[in-house]
C-alpha cells in the first residue's frame, strides 16, 4: 500500500485552528503575531483586536516583573523554555489564571530570535479551588488558633488525632500531650456512661466534666458530630466551650430561685409552648420531662374562678400591662399553696404579642403572715371599735390620728373633726405638755376628766400606752374609762359598808349584852344541877331552865355563826384529831333522843383512814352534829346508818365522804335544794311546826365548802334521805404526829394556878366555881390593871382574861403580861369575851393571847381550855 504523503503545513493550520488549548506566536517586541481561536475565545477578543495590543497589555500588573525576567532568560539562552502560571486581564475586566508553556525560535543560520512560542492553558477553575481550599486551611488554623474553645478530632476509638493550641489555656495541657492519647481518660467518671450512650451520627450536645491537669474539673458544654464518608476514615469532631462559671451562676440562680422558692417561665404565644425552670416545676410538684407545657396546661390545674380571671389578665397584658396575678393552687395532698404570677409580653413589628417571660412566686409563707397581720389588724380594729372605753391615738407633737365610737361619743366630735387637731382641747394643754415631756405616770394621776364640746365633762380613768414602731415611740394611746357609773357603785359600795359594820358592831354589841346575863343563867344551872339534896321537881325545873338557856344559846349562835361566815372571818385551824373520835362523840350527843324514839343508829368507819388528820374538827363537828342530828330529829322510826370513808388521797392531803342515811319522812325532790338556803325552815310533818333557825344546814355548806369539800342529798327511790358531804384534811407523817395520843383529851389530875380577870360578878362567880370543882386553884381581879399586878407577884398557869374592862381592857393587860414575862414563863392566856362576830378569835390571838373561849361559859368550853393547855405544854416540854 503507497503511503499518502502529508501536508505539513494543513496539518498544522488544522490543529493550530482547533487545539482546545491556546497557541499564539508573539514578537521579541511583545506584539502579538498569530493566535488561534481558542485564545481569543479564552479572553473574549478577536484576532484583529489582539494584533493591536502587546502580551503586556492584557497581563496582570503583578505577573509583568516574572515575564520579563523568563524573557531575559530565554534570550540569553539561559534556559530554552519555561511553564509557569500567570494572569490575564480579559476584554470583560475578569481574571484569567492561565498556566503558560513558552519557548523562543532562533533563526537556524544566525541564531537570531524570531518569536515566542506560547501555549496557554485556562487554570482559572483549579486556581479558584486551590485558592477556596488555601483559604479554608488558613480560616480552620486561623480558627483553631483563637477559637476560645477546644476543637478536638479523634477516631472512632477515641484516640485523639488534633487538638487546638486553646487546650492549654482552657486545661493546661499541650496539644503534642493530648494528641495520640484517649480522651476518656480526661473525662469524670460519672459522665462516661452518659457520653456512650449519644447518638453520634446525629450530632449531640451534652454537658460534661473534664479534668484539668492540676486534678480539679471543669464543666464544658460539647458537641459532638462525625466527619467524613464511607470512603474515607471516619473521625469523630468534638468543640468544647468551658461553662464552669456559667455553671456556677446557674447553680447559684437555681439556689437562689429555691430558697426564695421563684421560678422563671417563657411562653412562646405564636407556637403556644411554654419553657420553664426546674424550680417552676418543684413548685408544681412535677418531674422534668421532655414534654413542652401549653398554656391550656396551666390552666388545666387551677379551678375555673382563677383560670377565667388569669385569662382576663392575660388579656390586660396582650394589651400592654404588666402581668401580676395571685392564686391559690390545691396541692397533691390536699393543702393549699399560694403563688404569684408575675411578667412582660414582647411585641413584634406589627405590634403583635409574640412572647411573654415571667416569674411564678411560691407566696405561701407571705401569704400566711399577710393572713395572720390582717386577723391582727381586725382584731385590733374590733378591739379599738366595741371597746367600753374610749380611745384617742395621737402623735408626738399631740396631734389626734385616730379615734373609737365610743370616743366620739364621749366628746361629741365626729372622727374627721378630730384628726389633725391638737388633743389637748380634751384632756387640757397642761396634761399634754406632762405626756410630751415623759412624766407618763403623773398625766395618768392628773387626766381624771374628757372634755365635750358642749362643755360638759366626763370623769374618767385614764391609761397612757406609747405606740412603738421599730423601736421608735411615735405616738400614744390614750385610754379613758368612764368612771360616772363606777362612782355611783364606790358610793353605794362605801354605804353599804357602813352599814355593814353598823350592823356587825349591833350583832357584837347585841351578843355582849345576850351573853353576858345567858352565861349567868346556863352557868348558874350548871353548879345548881351539881347542889345535893335537890328534889326530883326541882331538878326538873332546872333541867327546864338549862335546856331553855341551851335553845336559846343555840339560837343565838346560829345567828352569830352565820354572819361571821357569810362576812369571810371564819378561818379553819389545823390541829391534829381523830375522825373515828368526833363522829363518834357526835353520836353519842345524838344518842339520847335515838333512844327515846327506839332508834338504830350504824356507824361505819373505813379502816383506810390515817391516823390523825390535820384540820378544824371542832367546825367538822358542828356540821355532824347539825346533819346527824336532823336524821334523827325528822326520823319517827327505822335507821340512821352513817358511813365514813376515803374518796381520794395524795400525798399531802385527804378527802373523806361522810354518807347519812335515815328511814324517815324524807324531802320532797323540788325542796332539797331550797334546804341549804338561809332561814328556810321545812315543815315538820308530824307537828306541822318549823323548828329551830333554818340556818344549820346554810352554816353547813359553807363549812363544807371552806373544808374545800362540797354537800348533796343523794337521789333515790328508797325511803328516808341520805345526806352526803365531803371534806379536805392534811396528813402529816413527821415523827411527833405518830405520838398523838386519843388520851390526850381526858382529864389531868395535876392542880393549876389560874388566874381570872373578870368585871362582872355574876360571871366571876360562874367561872370560878367552874374551876374550883376541877380541883384547880383559883385567884380573882376585876379589872386589867389588877391582873398584871397579881402575874407580877405570882405565877400563874393559865389566866382567863375578860376583853371588856374597867380602867385597862383585856387587850391591853395581855400585852403588858407578855412584855413583862419571860416566854418560858408566862401563863397561858385564854380571852374571855362576849362578842362572837367578825373575826373575833383573829383579833385576840393577833394581841398575844393564846386561847379563846366565848361567852356564855359551859363547863365542857373549860375542860377544852384545859386540854389545849397541856398539850402546848407538851409540847414545848
Amino acid at each position: 500500500m503507497q503511503v499518502q504523503k502529508v501536508d505539513h503545513h494543513e496539518l498544522f493550520e488544522q490543529i493550530y485552528n482547533q487545539a482546545p488549548i491556546g497557541i499564539a506566536l508573539v514578537a521579541p517586541s511583545g506584539q502579538w503575531l498569530k493566535v488561534n481561536p481558542a485564545f481569543c475565545s479564552m479572553m473574549g477578543y478577536t484576532s484583529e483586536e489582539l494584533m493591536n495590543l502587546s502580551y503586556q497589555d492584557i497581563t496582570h500588573p503583578n505577573d509583568c516583573p516574572q515575564d520579563v525576567v523568563y524573557a531575559c532568560d530565554l534570550f540569553e539562552g539561559r534556559s530554552k523554555e519555561y511553564t509557569y502560571e500567570k494572569r490575564y486581564i480579559k476584554k470583560n475586566g475578569d481574571v484569567l489564571w492561565i498556566s503558560l508553556h513558552i519557548s523562543l525560535a532562533r533563526d537556524e543560520s544566525t541564531d537570531k530570535p524570531l518569536y515566542f512560542i506560547c501555549h496557554i492553558v485556562d487554570i482559572t477553575d483549579r486556581k479558584l479551588s486551590e485558592q477556596k481550599l488555601l483559604y479554608s486551611e488558613e480560616m480552620f488554623k486561623l480558627i483553631s488558633d483563637n477559637a476560645q474553645e477546644i476543637i478536638y478530632i479523634a477516631n472512632l476509638d477515641g484516640v485523639c488525632r488534633f487538638c487546638s493550641p486553646s487546650v492549654r489555656d482552657l486545661l493546661g495541657y499541650s496539644p503534642e500531650e493530648i494528641i495520640g492519647q484517649n480522651n476518656n481518660d480526661y473525662f469524670h467518671p460519672f459522665d462516661l456512661e452518659q457520653i456512650s450512650q449519644m447518638d453520634l451520627t446525629t450530632g449531640n450536645m451534652l454537658n460534661i466534666r473534664v479534668r484539668h491537669k492540676d486534678g480539679h474539673y471543669l464543666w464544658f458544654e460539647t458537641t459532638y458530630k462525625i466527619i467524613g464518608d464511607a470512603e474515607q476514615e471516619r473521625q469523630i469532631l468534638t468543640i468544647g466551650r468551658d461553662i464552669s462559671e456559667r455553671k456556677k451562676h446557674e447553680e447559684i440562680s437555681a439556689e437562689a430561685e429555691r430558697i426564695a422558692m421563684i421560678g422563671s417561665w417563657e411562653w412562646d404565644m405564636v407556637n403556644d409552648q411554654i419553657a420553664t425552670s426546674d424550680q417552676v416545676l418543684e413548685i408544681f410538684e412535677l418531674e422534668r420531662t421532655h414534654k413542652r407545657y401549653r398554656a391550656r396546661d396551666v390552666l388545666r390545674v387551677m379551678n375555673p374562678a382563677d383560670a377565667a380571671s388569669l385569662q382576663e389578665k392575660i388579656r390586660e397584658t396582650k394589651q400592654g400591662e404588666p402581668l401580676d396575678f395571685e392564686y391559690k393552687h390545691i396541692r397533691s395532698d390536699g393543702s393549699e399553696k399560694y403563688l404569684h404570677l408575675r411578667g412582660l409580653i414582647t411585641f413584634d413589628e406589627h405590634q403583635q404579642p409574640i412572647q411573654l417571660n415571667g416569674t411564678l412566686q411560691d407566696i405561701t409563707e407571705r401569704k400566711l403572715i399577710e393572713f395572720k397581720l390582717q386577723e391582727s389588724v381586725e382584731r385590733y380594729t374590733s378591739l379599738k371599735k366595741y371597746n367600753h372605753d374610749a380611745i384617742i391615738s395621737f402623735n408626738m407633737d399631740g396631734n389626734i390620728m385616730n379615734a373609737n365610737p365610743v370616743a366620739v361619743k364621749m366628746t361629741g366630735c365626729p372622727v374627721s373633726d378630730m384628726i389633725g387637731t391638737s388633743i389637748s382641747r380634751f384632756i387640757g394643754a397642761v396634761n399634754l405638755g406632762m405626756i410630751l415631756r415623759s412624766n407618763y405616770e403623773l398625766a395618768e394621776k392628773e387626766i381624771n376628766a374628757v372634755r365635750h364640746t358642749d362643755g360638759s365633762e366626763t370623769e374618767v380613768l385614764a391609761t397612757l400606752a406609747p405606740i412603738i414602731i421599730n423601736k421608735t415611740n411615735v405616738g400614744f394611746y390614750l385610754i379613758a374609762k368612764d368612771i360616772t357609773e363606777q362612782k355611783k357603785l364606790l358610793v353605794a359600795k362605801e354605804t353599804a359598808e357602813r352599814m355593814n359594820k353598823a350592823k356587825s358592831e349591833f350583832l357584837a354589841m347585841m351578843s355582849h349584852e345576850i351573853r353576858t346575863p345567858m352565861n349567868g343563867v346556863i352557868g348558874m344551872t350548871d353548879l345548881l344541877l351539881d347542889t345535893p339534896g335537890l328534889s326530883e321537881e326541882q331538878k326538873e325545873y332546872i333541867q327546864i331552865i338549862q335546856k331553855s338557856g341551851d335553845s336559846l344559846l343555840a339560837i343565838i349562835n346560829d345567828i352569830l355563826d352565820f354572819s361571821k361566815i357569810e362576812s369571810g372571818k371564819t378561818d379553819l385551824v389545823d390541829d391534829p384529831f381523830d375522825v373515828g373520835e368526833i363522829v363518834t362523840e357526835t353520836v353519842q350527843i345524838v344518842k339520847p333522843l335515838a333512844r327515846e324514839k327506839e332508834l338504830d343508829i350504824r356507824l361505819r368507819l373505813d379502816e383506810a383512814i390515817p391516823t390523825p388528820l390535820y384540820g378544824d374538827a371542832y367546825r367538822l363537828k358542828q356540821v355532824l352534829t347539825n346533819i346527824i342530828g336532823n336524821a334523827v330529829k325528822f326520823t319517827p322510826e327505822g335507821s340512821v346508818a352513817i358511813e365514813v370513808g376515803v374518796k381520794e388521797q395524795c400525798s399531802n392531803n385527804i378527802l373523806l365522804q361522810f354518807k347519812v342515811k335515815d328511814s324517815g319522812i324524807g324531802i320532797p325532790v323540788e325542796k332539797r335544794q331550797q334546804l341549804f338556803e338561809p332561814f328556810y325552815q321545812l315543815e315538820n310533818f308530824m307537828t306541822r311546826k318549823p323548828q329551830g333557825t333554818g340556818l344549820g344546814l346554810a352554816i353547813s355548806k359553807k363549812l363544807v365548802e371552806l373544808m374545800q369539800g362540797d354537800i348533796w342529798i343523794e337521789e333515790s327511790d328508797e325511803p328516808g334521805t341520805t345526806f352526803i358531804f365531803t371534806a379536805s384534811f392534811k396528813l402529816n407523817n413527821d415523827e411527833g404526829s405518830n405520838q398523838f395520843d386519843q388520851q390526850q383529851k381526858k382529864n389531868r389530875s395535876t392542880p393549876l394556878r389560874i388566874l381570872i380577870a373578870e368585871d362582872n360578878e355574876v360571871n366571876l362567880l360562874v367561872l370560878s366555881r367552874m374551876v374550883e370543882k376541877k380541883g384547880h386553884f383559883v385567884d380573882r381581879v376585876a379589872d386589867g390593871v389588877e391582873a398584871v399586878e397579881k402575874v407580877k407577884l405570882s405565877a400563874y398557869d393559865i389566866v382567863f382574861m375578860d376583853v371588856h374592862m374597867p380602867r385597862l381592857d383585856g387587850f391591853e393587860a395581855t400585852r403588858a403580861i407578855k412584855e413583862l414575862s419571860d416566854p418560858e414563863t408566862c401563863p397561858y392566856i385564854v380571852a374571855v369575851t362576849a362578842n362572837a362576830v367578825r373575826g373575833d378569835r383573829d383579833r385576840c390571838l393577833k394581841a398575844g393571847m393564846d386561847d379563846y373561849v366565848s361567852k356564855p361559859i359551859k363547863s365542857e368550853s373549860i375542860m377544852q381550855v384545859m386540854e389545849r393547855y397541856y398539850h402546848k405544854k407538851q409540847i414545848h416540854h
